[in-house]
């Protein structure tokens, strides 16, 4: 498929303005963390807690940026022992320059670096691989559906797939300052002059923009040039909500296993009233989630985990004896201690406060999960300290419902 004039102004700017802003130097100051791509969520969401971890995981990032996708994974990776390798691809000369700068910086030696673009994927010679990560991609290119189907063409039989996508109703008040700025900034100026305009403008941005009121994101506040570029004067920049979501990923042939937190597309969170809660139940689970996102307004990226609609892909069941959680980043000792005396557990998403009720033993239990011993082992030493089993396993199957769902308490992989 041969670029279009966007798509080759898309790529001049990426040249232009790496994004997002990144310095290698921090990497000795922290590692970024996000979704997708967080080997805990790809054990998890993706192979069900069911692939082994000693089997080797080859993983691309397709539009690896400046390389947040696969610094964090190669990093995790390399942490866990895993084997494996991470394929960076990207057409930006300049991006990559920064990702491997920031992989030199920590030393990661499981990295494969490609200049291409996710188009010259089939026939390439490269996969197949297990897990595919294509973030903030899609809705940048000519054709999101051709996009799709090449990162397919290199997915391995029961692989999948991390993707993120814009959302519209959490970015309110972007689409409004992108169409101002193309009459004052038209694409064909070169890039530094449109930059100097935008600058301008957010400098004496109206109180009543809406921009001005979203606090859903902050590029265009420090994110740097790279930032306020890509958020405001992005040539191609096609948002999705759920049902254009699903509707993109099923015509490629693909089916979500998990959007990122599952909670968070809850309606019932949202609406204590019965009578409304019963309107919901009676929806699909698109419906749903379209719901909740028309509700809380707040959505400003959605991140789903799929796999191949023809695989079968079962939700891993916390609750079996032998099943190993695992905390995903924060470790389960310090979440118990977040939750208060009442038993709830505050959370936010974007801002949004939910508080999350668990039932007393969620502490006890809590302050058992290492990663190591299993859910049968957890009972039993529980069970020596009075813990009766009903007891344990009705609040075990609460809190496991409800930490998995906001994507903190997962579960291992078989060794």
């Amino acid at each position: 498929m041969m670029p279009d004039p966007t798509d080759s102004r898309l790529a001049a700017q990426y040249e232009a303005y790496p994004y997002p802003k990144r310095d290698p130097r921090d990497e000795a100051k922290r590692l970024i963390i996000g979704s997708p791509s967080h080997l805990r969520e790809i054990d998890h969401w993706v192979f069900g807690a069911c692939r082994s971890a000693s089997q080797p995981l080859r993983a691309l990032v397709a539009g690896g940026g400046t390389g947040d996708g696969t610094v964090m994974l190669a990093t995790h990776m390399t942490r866990a022992g895993r084997q494996g390798s991470v394929t960076y691809l990207d057409r930006s000369a300049a991006a990559m320059a920064v990702a491997r700068g920031r992989a030199e910086a920590r030393g990661l030696a499981n990295i494969v670096w490609e200049t291409r673009s996710i188009l010259d994927l089939p026939g390439s010679g490269l996969g197949p691989f297990d897990y595919i990560d294509c973030c903030g991609v899609l809705h940048h290119m000519p054709d999101p559906a051709a996009g799709l189907a090449a990162l397919v063409s290199v997915l391995a039989p029961s692989g999948g797939l991390g993707i993120m996508v814009y959302a519209p109703h959490g970015r309110t008040g972007v689409y409004m300052l992108q169409d101002a700025l193309r009459r004052l900034a038209p694409p064909d100026l070169p890039p530094a002059q449109r930059l100097d305009i935008a600058r301008r403008v957010m400098k004496h941005l109206p109180e009543s923009a809406w921009l001005r009121a979203n606090r859903n994101f902050s590029d265009h506040l420090d994110g740097g040039d790279a930032g306020l570029y890509d958020l405001l004067l992005n040539p191609r920049d096609r948002p999705y909500d759920v049902p254009a979501l699903y509707a993109l990923l099923a015509d490629a042939g693909l089916s979500v296993t998990c959007l990122m937190e599952p909670m968070r597309y809850d309606p019932a969170l949202y609406m204590p009233d019965p009578k409304l809660r019963a309107l919901a139940a009676d929806m699909d689970a698109v419906g749903r989630a379209a719901l909740a996102e028309a509700l809380t307004a707040n959505i400003s990226t959605h991140v789903v985990y799929c796999v191949r609609t023809t695989d079968a892909w079962a939700l891993p069941d916390g609750t079996v004896p032998d099943a190993v959680p695992v905390a995903r980043e924060m470790p389960a000792d310090e979440l118990a201690r977040n939750i208060r005396p009442d038993g709830v557990l505050p959370f936010l998403f974007d801002g949004l406060r939910v508080p999350v009720a668990l039932p007393p033993l969620a502490v006890p239990i809590l302050k058992l999960i290492d990663g190591v011993r299993t859910v049968g082992e957890i009972a039993a030493t529980l069970a020596g300290r009075g813990t009766a089993a009903p007891a344990f396993g009705k609040a075990w199957a609460e809190t496991w419902a409800k930490l998995s769902a906001l994507n903190r308490i997962l579960l291992a992989p078989p060794p």
